[in-house]
């Protein structure tokens, strides 16, 4: 049982009680993630840094595991294998080409074999591209997410598209209100979206992103569900409409919502922080999902 968050005084920084409140919040709801990914989670929300802008991921996960040893919270287990190197970005390259030769119509190319991204040399692949074609480059996402390739297979088999899917925004004025959230409910339900945070394609063949985002979100809630060990509901979109108009959203009867109020995604304390205003879409993965995300059924 969890006892009462209060403030915290850990390696020189003192934590407010609100904040070790939102390190609470951030463990039973990013559930299915590892304690190093929590603790890179934490570090960004609380901008908690080393002076040369890397996260204090290794302090952080001291931290969580002190707060567990007082009852604050529940960690999940502890994983043998993996990394415990900070994530690294990979910067985008200046030059955009077209990865494929590819030309056409998407109808000659279907269909799409949709690949749920699990091994070294998918990863490594799935990276490469949104290094080199994505105008946003790579970053690991912090907290949950799922990652796809996207393959033709006529003329010969080839690569033409990437989907990743991540942990929602923690708050979005325009979204939380249509779905008519109130804190506690947002922190019990926020679970259930998913956050579409890359969309790619890598070929001139006409409507693929459509396509290629419509197989990804065929499989999306099965695999999200057994990877994380829960069903989202709800996906959300943040369009750069400076670049963009999002028609593949909006051709497949996304909803728009409204605008970011420009604070950035993982921002808790309602200060804006230059972030670019982008356009709020949202598409439910199951009937009434606007209802369920209030706690009906």
């Amino acid at each position: 049982m969890q006892t009462a968050a209060g403030q915290q005084r850990f390696c020189g920084r003192e934590f407010t009680t609100e904040e070790v409140s939102l390190i609470q919040e951030v463990v039973e709801t990013c559930a299915g993630i590892s304690r190093l990914e929590l603790a890179h989670t934490v570090c960004e929300l609380l901008k908690w840094k080393r002076p040369g802008g890397g996260l204090k991921a290794r302090e952080c996960r001291d931290l969580l595991e002190r707060l567990e040893s007082q009852g604050v919270l529940r960690l999940p287990d502890k994983k043998s294998c993996g990394s415990s190197k900070p994530r690294k970005c990979i910067a985008p390259a200046e030059k955009r080409q077209v990865h494929s030769e590819l030309t056409g119509s998407v109808e000659e190319f279907a269909p799409l074999d949709v690949e749920l991204v699990e091994s070294r040399q998918q990863r490594q692949l799935f990276q490469k591209l949104l290094s080199r074609y994505h105008y946003l480059g790579y970053a690991m996402p912090y907290g949950a997410r799922l990652q796809y390739l996207v393959y033709v297979r006529r003329p010969r088999r080839e690569v033409v598209g990437c989907v990743q899917f991540s942990s929602p925004a923690w708050r979005m004025k325009v979204r939380d209100q249509w779905i008519g959230w109130d804190d506690a409910t947002r922190k019990l339900r926020l679970q259930h979206i998913v956050n579409n945070s890359r969309l790619l394609v890598v070929a001139r063949i006409r409507n693929l992103a459509s396509m290629a985002l419509s197989g990804a979100l065929k499989r999306l809630r099965a695999d999200w569900q057994q990877q994380y060990g829960m069903a989202p509901w709800l996906v959300e979109t943040l369009v750069d409409r400076q670049r963009f108009y999002g028609g593949c959203y909006r051709a497949a009867n996304w909803r728009l919502l409204g605008e970011t109020s420009g604070r950035g995604r993982m921002d808790r304390t309602h200060q804006r922080h230059g972030a670019q205003v982008k356009t709020v879409l949202v598409y439910p993965l199951v009937k009434n999902a606007r209802r369920r995300l209030t706690g009906g059924e």
